[in-house]
């Protein structure tokens, strides 16, 4: 489905707007290191502008209806400056990889301003060899709105600049027409445009509610399921998570540290001692978690965390369709077992508990209902799904490709991603996937968290504890929910 001028924004993607304070920018992106000297700004810009029609997004501003009628729709930005979206800067000698996160961090810091298209761009020079190499590198800081970026289901402005190929990927502009933005639509049809969205969305669910009168048996079960996941959902809320030093009042400011592993370890770790990769990922943030409460001389007896891990609600029949189709599942840390050997049993059965419960038809039911919502609740649910009491932090795993990508015949080295802080939340940890590494972006609150890199040793200690355990492999060891 086409990125349309004046499509009006997905109930979650209205969410994140709704969720944005001057503490808490909930915009997203991504760190991405490239081997070889940079491209010149020049041929960086031919290179976006040559790609900018694949996603027309990026083109596109917010439009809010008069008098807070309905949700936000994207319109065409008719004085579109792309040299504005996208800054050049140079890292200070030596170019040392603390200077570049700490640059990351500044970025993080600031707000996207709303009255334009909602991404930036860094292309950063002089960053300094990887250790044992000679060669030069620099880098690439994505930066995009949550609102912006289309889910699971699409693509954002990074992943069409970026080839399979040291070969740019010719792409077919014959017949191309220049992009000639839409005119600016009055209030009046603002309105209009936000009637017939919400308008299809009611006609949506009468279509559904009609199909699904044909089939009694299976409506009585879908209603029965949906019913017990918000019984779910409501009792999650019920029961709050811990206090803990994560769940502080948050400034504006950042910190940014990364970690490199490999995928293999911690495959080796799931085929020996069972669990699935990401049960292994979450084991070992738990671990880190731990031993960073107990660096400060918290007790973490009997201390379970709770992750808030998103998850995609997006339909078969959704597929292909535009914005955000995400909710949150809440993921337990079981940060009271020191071991990480036997923390690992645990998280997975914890997790194949959770994706065999009704959490996620609640949620899905709960984003289908805000699709018809009008602003004042919406903003009150958004509230409610980042609450404090429901979550520590945030934990989102990301799989990725796993063959090396380039950009302008330079290959990307590393890939870090980069999360968002919601209010009373000091610590967000994304992990990526890419070409044979799992990489970690902690996204940490300046003030809260000086200590960050207790947490980052401690994701390389918690694997290291694993890895020892698994290698060389023990026979007989029975696997838990092992594929």
């Amino acid at each position: 489905m086409a990125q349309q001028h004046l499509d009006r924004l997905t109930s979650t993607d209205a969410g994140f707007l709704h969720q944005e304070t001057p503490s808490a920018h909930m915009h997203v992106g991504g760190l991405l290191l490239f081997e070889g000297p940079a491209p010149p700004l020049q041929e960086f810009l031919d290179h976006i502008r040559g790609r900018l029609h694949l996603v027309p997004r990026y083109r596109q501003k917010l439009a809010v209806p008069p008098a807070g009628s309905g949700r936000p729709l994207w319109v065409d930005d008719p004085d579109f400056n792309l040299e504005y979206h996208v800054r050049h800067s140079a890292l200070p000698a030596p170019g040392s990889e603390a200077q570049l996160l700490e640059m990351t961090a500044r970025i993080a810091s600031q707000p996207l301003d709303r009255t334009k298209p909602l991404w930036e761009f860094w292309l950063v020079e002089g960053v300094a060899p990887a250790p044992g190499s000679s060669t030069e590198r620099f880098a690439m800081l994505a930066k995009n709105h949550h609102a912006l970026v289309d889910g699971v289901s699409g693509i954002d402005l990074a992943t069409v600049l970026l080839d399979f190929s040291p070969t740019p990927a010719g792409l077919d502009t014959d017949g191309l027409e220049p992009w000639v933005p839409a005119r600016e639509p009055s209030a009046a049809e603002l309105l209009a445009a936000g009637a017939r969205d919400a308008v299809n969305a009611l006609a949506g669910m009468a279509t559904r509610a009609l199909s699904a009168a044909g089939q009694p048996g299976r409506t009585l079960g879908g209603l029965r399921d949906a019913a017990e996941g918000l019984g779910e959902l409501v009792w999650a809320g019920l029961n709050p998570a811990p206090a803990t030093p994560l769940n502080v009042t948050i400034g504006p400011h950042r910190r940014y540290r990364v970690v490199r592993q490999r995928l293999a370890d911690y495959k080796t770790v799931k085929n020996e001692l069972g669990g699935t990769v990401n049960d292994v990922v979450l084991t070992v943030v738990a671990g880190a978690l731990g031993g960073w409460l107990r660096s400060r001389g918290v007790s973490t007896d009997g201390l379970e965390m709770r992750a808030l891990v998103p998850v995609s609600v997006r339909t078969r029949d959704e597929r292909g369709t535009l914005g955000n189709r995400l909710t949150v599942m809440r993921g337990p840390l079981p940060v009271y077992i020191e071991d990480s050997v036997a923390r690992l049993p645990i998280v997975a059965r914890a997790m194949e508990d959770l994706k065999s419960s009704k959490q996620a038809i609640g949620a899905s039911t709960l984003v289908a209902v805000n699709d018809i919502a009008p602003p004042a609740v919406l903003a009150q649910a958004s509230r409610l799904q980042f609450s404090t009491r429901l979550f520590n932090l945030l934990v989102t795993n990301i799989p990725g490709p796993q063959i090396p990508l380039h950009i302008l015949g330079r290959e990307l080295q590393d890939l870090f991603p980069l999360a968002f802080l919601p209010e009373g939340h000091a610590l967000a940890v994304a992990i990526m996937s890419y070409n044979g590494r799992i990489e970690y972006g902690l996204l940490g609150d300046f003030d809260a968290l000086p200590d960050l890199d207790v947490i980052a040793r401690g994701i390389d200690e918690s694997l290291a504890e694993l890895l020892s355990a698994a290698a060389p492999p023990r026979r007989g060891r029975r696997a838990v929910n092992a594929r």
